[in-house]
This record gives C-alpha cells, structure tokens and sequence, in this order.
C-alpha cells in the first residue's frame, strides 16, 4: 500500500486512459454492452449500470479534491467517495457526497459520522439550501477538503456539506448507480 507525501497538484486522471484506477462493479447475469468505466476525449465516461465505482489504486491523507461532472443522459444517483476503506465491494465503506437529485448534497456514510446516530448507514444532511447543481448537460465542479476526518464539500463554490468521520485516510472514488454522467479533470492537491 502507498501514500501520496507530494506538495503540489497531482492529477488522478491521465485523460487516455485508467491507470492509477480500480474497476469495482456488480456481476450480472448479462455482462454490460461497454465498459460501466472508459477514458474517452479526455473524461472518464461511466455507464450508470451496473453499479459500482471507480476508486483510486493509492490511498491519501489530507488533500484537497477538485473535480468537473455532469449528467448525459438526465439527473440520475451517483456519488464522489473519499476516505475509502480495503475490501472492495459494490458498497463500500467510506464517505459518499451524494449527487441523487432528493438527497443531494447528503454525506453517505460507511463509517460513523461525528453527531449522527446511523440508520442503515450514517446520513449527514446538506447544510446549503436548494440544489446548487447547473442543468443536464452543463459541467459541475468539486471541490472536497479531507483533514484528518474532518470532510468539507463544495459544489459550484456552494458550501453543499461538512462532517467529521473517524478515518484519516483512504481511496478517492466515483460511483455507477443508474445515471450516465463524464467526470473529468480530477486532480487532488495534498496538504503539506
């Protein structure tokens, strides 16, 4: 296992291909007509089916991720993973910033939550009001701050949610769950 201990921006993604990536998806009885995660015009283009995600083969510590996403094919349910957790499975454990339409913005949680008493898993709604999310088709950017456990999520600059887990390390991961979207310019800059 490796940690990152560079001082400057680091891009994760290469934008030909998925190196530096690990495919986790679900086995169905038919396999997918094209890959769920393929490099295409400088963006990782994901299916949406079946689910799963795309997480980075290094783990981090403190960091600040930046990102661009949007929705091909309509708003559907994706998510950003941070502080992933060993044992990939088609539901990890680590902290999801969620993207679905209702519940965007929530905080996702394998891994308990500082103040919150978990259902299924830990929930940590959005602190922002409305959806600051841009329309079908229009590129969204991301900004997620990892401090110890300390986790703080913008989108588009709106301060969207923060929370504090009990991990100070883990892998960065995109998700498959039912909506076709591209991510591109992932980068992460490690705090010194």
């Amino acid at each position: 296992m490796t940690f990152c201990s560079c001082s400057q921006e680091v891009s994760l993604f290469n934008g030909k291909d998925l190196t530096g990536w690990v495919s986790v998806v679900a086995e169905t009885e038919t396999p997918p007509a094209e890959p769920v995660f393929s490099a295409r015009d400088g963006m990782i283009h994901v299916t949406g089916t079946p689910n799963g995600y795309l997480r980075t083969e290094q783990k981090y510590g403190d960091y600040t991720l930046l990102l661009e996403w949007r929705w091909t094919d309509g708003r559907a349910d994706s998510g950003i993973y941070n502080r992933l957790q060993e044992g990939d499975k088609v539901w990890p454990v680590g902290v999801q910033l969620q993207m679905r339409e209702r519940d965007f913005g929530f905080f996702f949680s394998g891994l308990p939550l500082e103040g919150i008493v978990p259902e299924r898993n830990y929930r940590k709604p959005p602190v922002c009001e409305g959806d600051p999310e841009r329309a079908d088709g229009e590129w969204n950017q991301v900004r997620i701050i990892c401090e110890g456990g300390h986790m703080t999520a913008y989108v588009n600059d709106v301060l969207v949610n923060e929370a504090v887990c009990d991990a100070s390390e883990g892998y960065i991961g995109i998700q498959s769950e039912g909506g076709a979207m591209d991510f591109r310019n992932i980068r992460i800059i490690p705090a010194e």
